[in-house]
């Protein structure tokens, strides 16, 4: 009885710890993505590149933390 509580206590936080795993990744692909994109290709300055590196990672990071709460 108590082994089962265990086991899906550990589940429940492993699955904790991946949701927010998922959340982090997709965040910094994207403002990683968008960083490269105007820097390099489109030849922003660095602190607009910045700037819509941080707005992008947060606008990621709102959808990743719906999608992984579905």
């Amino acid at each position: 009885m108590m082994l089962d509580f265990v086991i899906s206590a550990t589940r429940t936080g492993a699955a904790a710890m991946n949701k927010w795993l998922y959340v982090a990744l997709h965040t910094a692909a994207a403002a990683t993505f968008i960083f490269l994109l105007q820097r390099f290709f489109l030849s922003a300055t660095l602190e607009s590149s910045l700037l819509w590196a941080v707005v992008f990672g947060a606008c990621a990071a709102m959808l990743a933390y719906k999608q992984a709460n579905r």
